[in-house]
């Protein structure tokens, strides 16, 4: 069966592994072998005195060796002793001592001995101690009085113990005892004080030791400490002398430093090599004095160095003889220093160069054994066989010894020993065993057959060949079954017989073949190798930043061999997470719900399988708004100004930008706090202006990224002085809000601006320009004063000065104000109009005398409206627009007028107080343009040569119309057109039947109106003649209709075709380039609103269907409407109109019921009969006799709307049917001027029920106007 083994990837475990490999070649156990120590006891081994004692000495050998013990050099008798027994086979005694032995008496030197009849060996000299922990000697401890400042040493001195004790000092309540640069224990655990104070006193300084193998500790009796300050010394002189004795004691007296420890000015220290060294140093002084370390022509050592202690020691690491040489330490305080030079040598108890290691030979081979060691003073070597001195062994003569070496040759099987190598000096000593094995022994393979080895692709492979035989075999590598021997760079073969593979790849996968073969015998083994993917983290843990009571998730997603299993383990800080469910360990996540501070960290995603390990990190950071300020203080209290000072709260992460101060004052607004200033976060001071005759209280705020902290305990109050005041009110104005009176306003002074108590004003004024003096009033603590019986509209001089009852502000500064307003006394005069274009007029007037503004001249209202139409003549209702010309503007532009029709104009000036009268009407007339497009054209009637077509009027026919051109041309099946037919068409007509057209003829029709002035826009439609009159199948869509707003529009068609037909709607603007926007329409519908439009903005769309390659309707064009007219007056709302609006309802629904009567008995009304009498559906102009208005065709208010009809259903305004834009003309009552004052508002319009002529289909309403002219 094939064995697994994984093999380590990193470099460490790489040379463990070897390390294990190369250690682990030893004799097999079941062939002859010498003994070999494989465990004992410590050379110096302290026991504890209440337990049994157990001598450690385990050996292994073939056959199993014997054991027996020497003490202190002599054979020692175990079955002598009842207390002392050996474990069954093995070496290792037991000395019972908790049935009666005392550990005292079994102390001593101890060796063990393994034998078996091929040599013998011998472990170390093991030295048994009991530990002890004696009691203090009984000592009665003085009193120490101290005067302070001077310098005093408590003396531990504690029982000498095995090991020695651990010192520490505390009080009676079991409190260690504060350390400080001024007070700290020495090495030898004394307590060193560099100077007394007064809280120095006291009774309870105890010196503890602790006994670690015993753990016991031992108390010495309390000291006493009383110090003596100057002042209490004085005292106890003064009641001890008489009034003539001259008495006094020094005051406390600065001292340069003093060493109290070492003494002298110079020591010597000896270290052995590899051991800690310690270098103290203690000084007394005052002030306490500071220790500085440093190493005579050289540095101190860097990673092995450390201070402890206060810097009164130094401790260095892992000491070398490099590290010999003279330390100086330096005491210095601000009256001088001393110093002390350490000199320190470091000696080397003995350690191994070369340790002697098991030798393997086979009859008549050579080998030598070497043995080398080093040391300070050097080492000697000596030799043993079989435990016993080399020079007293019996001879070999196959060997021979040269100092540290053993040299062998021709050796027998009787040569087999265990040879003991000892180098020792004065501070130590080494002891190794090393065995000669003769041996005859064919080669044989350790390693188990078909063992498995699996190790992650681009890490090195070792492929196992543990062998033995005697004489050493020689190893080779196959791999594969016919394979070559191994030989080259990308392999390294070890002596152990472990084929390294530095860099495995892929293709090293496979079978390989280990061969061992001396003289006496070949033989081989197979192993497997297996490469694995390695484990790649893909997605890593990032660094978060992630607010209080947050939450916050690290990924970590991995990728390995699908034939690993990796586990996932999440790490805070090095160490398990906290077991906390706000902790949630996903697949391949790590989320950590409602964040506290306490998991701030670094978090690491470790991905373990049995070949591999990898990992990740990241930090979290938490952060939150900072802790709010404490320990306010002021400081520096002058009338003016104080200092405020704090200490920072914890910023939290996240580091503080600035401070905020606020104040609080308790006097004139309690409870209600202001803001102050603000200083950067690096400040913690910061010097207040103050205002007199507050109570100031202040708080301070912090604030980081993250937000504001919680505010500040207040710091204590302050009060400052009253005094008169500093500023006068702010924001003085004189304005009158009657024709005969000023109304002086001013804003008051806040509390704290007032300085002080009894806040008053003293309100002035005069007329300017007149020779008046100035007229006073003192007011209480208020806002405004009125002056009466002032001429209307007349300047003032006007001031207010502040006052308490400590005098008066400084002199306030003059402002200029106006009495009262009244409505303007005339209208402008000589009002003429200039007619630019059918669309466009300028208007004219004259301005009228400043004088009779009687107030602030705004500017001129100019009040237009629609007459009539002179197309067309039907009853509406009247809209008055108002532009507003700011400032003494005398002409403006009036846009969006009707062509074709009469307008009336009157001009008002306009002041503060309203609108002045309006000038006389001013009549004018538009002149013809061109018409909008015809209301509908729909195609009927296909037959195989002709087609019927029908068209509706334009809607806004914006003159007299004189004819329609009709334009069509055949399409071919290619889409292309064929040559264009124009047809000249009377206006009276309103269908055509064309004939001799091409039977299965595609038809493109374009259709327009005409009045003087020009051809209107064109409508477009397509028609198809048929073939053998069957209804031709080809996908038609036809009567393309829209119905505009002012941003929006809802495009109708119909369509003739194949069912399931997708359709898409494209627009652009009328006249440009641009590319057309295309809009899917969702399912089959025959509708779709067009949203997003620009006002006032003129658009061409056509209709298409998906799936018909160039299959569009004929294109339509429309016009979005204008933004929407302010009003002047909403009627709809006056009392007076609803109730006429009531009663208009009433006498229509009378009008309808008489109506439906005759209709039942088969009358006509007088309108049908006028509509069958006329062709043209227009309305019947007005009588010109009396000017009444003649009966109108009430046809399109009854009848269907018929297919293609140009006016939609839920009649929303169409671009052609509504105003012109103002937008670059004028403005409304709130627009705005340039400072030419040229408008650039909108213009408002006003709602009055007047008669008046024109078509009133001719200006489709918009919803709020339809709403606003019902009747």
């Amino acid at each position: 069966m094939m064995k697994k083994m994984s093999i380590p990837t990193s470099k460490t475990s790489l040379v463990l592994f070897l390390c294990q490999i190369i250690s682990a070649l030893d004799v097999p156990l079941d062939l002859s072998q010498p003994p070999t120590i494989t465990q004992q006891s410590p050379k110096d081994y302290i026991v504890d005195p209440r337990e049994n004692i157990v001598i450690q000495c385990e050996a292994k050998g073939k056959p199993p060796p014997s054991f027996s013990w020497t003490r202190n050099g002599t054979h020692f008798d175990i079955d002598k002793d009842a207390q002392v027994t050996m474990k069954p086979n093995s070496g290792t005694l037991v000395i019972n001592i908790m049935n009666g032995g005392k550990a005292e008496a079994y102390e001593g030197v101890y060796q063990c001995t393994a034998r078996n009849e091929r040599g013998a060996a011998i472990s170390n000299n093991i030295v048994i101690r009991p530990s002890r922990s004696p009691l203090w000697t009984k000592e009665k401890l003085e009193p120490n009085h101290v005067r302070e400042g001077d310098s005093l040493v408590l003396h531990c001195r504690p029982p000498v113990g095995l090991p020695p004790p651990i010192i520490f000092w505390m009080d009676n309540a079991f409190q260690r005892l504060p350390q400080s640069e001024r007070v700290s224990q020495g090495l030898n655990g004394d307590l060193y004080f560099s100077n007394v104070q007064p809280e120095d006193t006291r009774e309870d300084y105890i010196c503890y030791a602790r006994f670690n193998h015993t753990q016991t500790i031992q108390q010495k009796q309390p000291i006493s400490v009383k110090v003596f300050s100057m002042d209490s010394l004085n005292d106890t002189i003064a009641a001890n002398l008489s009034d003539t004795d001259i008495y006094g004691a020094k005051p406390v007296t600065e001292r340069q430093p003093v060493l109290l420890t070492p003494t002298g000015s110079t020591s010597t220290k000896v270290e052995l090599r590899g051991n800690v060294l310690l270098l103290e140093c203690i000084a007394a002084g005052l002030p306490t004095p500071v220790i500085r370390w440093i190493k005579e022509g050289g540095e101190l050592p860097a990673n092995r160095t450390f201070f402890e202690n206060f810097k009164k020691t130094l401790k260095i690491i892992d000491v070398s003889e490099a590290d010999s040489g003279n330390y100086k330490c330096i005491a210095r305080n601000t009256l001088g220093s001393v110093h002390h030079v350490i000199s320190v040598t470091v000696k080397a108890a003995p350690y191994w160069i070369t340790a002697p290691r098991n030798l393997v030979l086979s009859p008549g081979e050579d080998g030598t054994l070497i043995c080398r060691a080093n040391g300070n003073p050097k080492p000697s070597i000596s030799w043993l066989a079989n435990g016993v001195p080399i020079a007293i062994a019996p001879e070999d003569p196959s060997r021979k010894v040269d100092g540290d070496t053993i040299i062998f040759s021709h050796v027998q099987e009787r040569s087999s020993a265990v040879y003991q190598c000892n180098a020792s000096n004065e501070y130590g000593y080494l002891l190794a065993n090393a065995f000669v094995n003769v041996l005859a022994e064919p080669p044989r393979i350790l390693t188990p057959a078909n063992k498995l080895y699996q190790v992650i692709a681009d890490s090195p492979a070792l492929l196992d060949c543990a062998y033995f035989g005697s004489p050493k075999p020689e190893i080779e590598w196959f791999k594969g079954v016919k394979g070559s021997i191994l030989r080259g760079n990308e392999y390294i073969f070890h002596d152990n017989g472990t084929l390294e593979i530095p860099v495995a790849q892929k293709n090293s996968a496979g079978t390989y073949t280990c061969v061992a073969r001396n003289e006496l015998g070949k033989i081989q083994n197979d192993v497997q190798l297996e490469i694995k993917d390695p484990t790649m983290i893909i997605k890593q843990p990032e660094y978060k930043v992630i607010q209080r009571y947050g939450q916050v998730s690290f990924e970590c997603i991995i990728k390995h061999d699908s034939t690993l299993l990796p586990t996932v383990t999440w790490l805070k800080d090095n160490d398990e997470l906290p077991d906390d469910e706000r902790f949630l360990v996903g697949k391949d996540n790590l989320t950590i719900m409602n964040v506290t501070d306490k998991d701030d960290g670094t978090y690491t995603c470790i991905v373990n399988t049995t070949l591999d390990s990898v990992s990740a990190s990241a930090v979290l950071t938490v952060v939150a708004r900072p802790n709010p300020p404490f320990d306010l203080e002021l400081t520096g209290q002058l009338e003016r100004s104080i200092d405020l000072s704090w200490i920072p709260g914890d910023e939290n992460n996240s580091p503080i930008t600035n401070f905020v101060i606020e104040y609080e004052d308790a006097l004139h607004e309690p409870g209600v706090w202001h803001y102050q200033t603000e200083v950067p976060g690096t400040q913690t001071t910061v010097q207040l202006k103050l205002s007199p005759y507050v109570n100031y209280s202040f708080r301070v705020i912090a604030v980081n990224k993250i937000g504001r902290s919680q505010p500040s305990e207040p710091s204590e109050q302050y009060l400052t002085k009253s005094a008169s005041p500093d500023e006068n009110p702010a924001n003085v104005q004189g304005i009158g809000s009657e024709p005969d009176n000023l109304v002086i306003t001013w804003e008051p002074l806040k509390g704290f601006q007032s300085n002080g108590p009894g806040l008053q004003y003293k309100v002035s004024w005069r007329q300017k320009d007149v020779d008046d003096e100035w007229t006073s009033v003192i007011v209480a603590n208020v806002s405004k004063y009125i002056v009466s019986g002032t001429p209307t509209f007349v300047p003032y001089e006007v001031k207010v000065q502040a006052l308490n009852d400590l005098g008066y502000a400084p002199e306030p500064s003059e402002v200029i104000g106006h009495s009262g307003e009244d409505l303007p006394m005339v209208a402008p005069g000589n009002v003429q109009v200039h007619v630019i274009n059918s669309t466009l007029a300028k208007v004219h007037w004259d301005p009228v005398p400043l004088k009779t503004v009687r107030g602030h001249l705004q500017g001129y209202k100019v009040y237009y409206w629609k007459v009539q139409s002179l197309s067309r003549r039907s009853r509406r209702h009247i809209e008055k627009k108002i532009l507003t010309f700011r400032g003494n503007k005398t002409f403006g532009m009036l846009p969006g007028l009707e062509p074709y029709s009469s307008y009336k104009l009157n001009v008002r000036v306009v002041n503060g107080k309203g609108e002045g009268p309006a000038s006389p009407d001013k009549v004018f007339k538009t002149p013809e343009g061109v018409p909008s497009s015809p209301s509908f054209l729909k195609i009927t009637n296909p037959t195989l040569d002709s087609l019927t077509l029908e068209w509706g009027s334009p809607t806004h026919p914006n003159g007299v119309l004189t004819s329609y051109t009709l334009k069509f041309q055949p399409i071919n099946n290619t889409h292309e057109l064929g040559p264009l037919v124009e047809i000249r068409i009377p206006a009276n007509e309103s269908s055509l039947i064309l004939k001799n057209l091409n039977y299965s003829t595609r038809y493109k029709f374009y259709f327009n109106a005409q009045t003087s002035v020009g051809s209107g826009s064109q409508i477009t439609e397509e028609a198809v003649t048929i073939m053998d009159e069957v209804q031709p199948l080809y996908p038609r869509i036809r009567n393309v209709t829209t119905a505009a707003a002012e941003t929006y529009a809802n495009i109708s068609w119909e369509y003739e075709g194949p069912d399931h037909a997708n359709f898409y709607v494209e627009y652009r603007v009328a006249g440009s380039k641009e590319d057309w926007k295309k809009e899917i329409v969702n399912g089959s519908r025959s509708f779709f609103v067009l949203k997003g439009l620009t006002p006032g903005t003129a658009y061409k769309v056509r209709v298409g269907a998906e799936g018909l390659s160039g299959f569009r309707s004929s294109e339509d064009v429309f016009e979005t409407g204008p933004a929407m007219a302010s009003r002047q007056v909403d009627i709809a709302t006056q009392g007076w109109f609803i109730g006429l609006m009531c009663a208009v309802a009433l006498l229509i629904l009378i009008l309808l019921i008489v109506c439906f009567i005759r209709r039942n008995k088969g009358g006509k009304y007088p309108v049908k009969e006028k509509e069958d009498a006329h062709a043209d559906p227009e309305i019947q102009p007005m009588k010109e006799d009396d000017g009444t208005f003649g009966e109108y065709s009430d046809a399109e208010d009854h009848k269907p709307l018929k297919k293609g009809s140009r006016t939609p259903s839920d009649r929303t305004v169409k671009k052609e049917d509504s105003d012109d834009s103002l937008v670059d003309y004028g403005e409304g009552v709130n627009g705005q001027f340039n400072e030419d004052g040229s408008f650039i508002g909108q213009y408002s319009g006003k709602k009055e029920k007047e008669p008046a002529e024109g078509n009133e289909s001719s200006e489709a309403p918009s919803p709020v106007n339809a709403m606003n002219s019902f009747v």
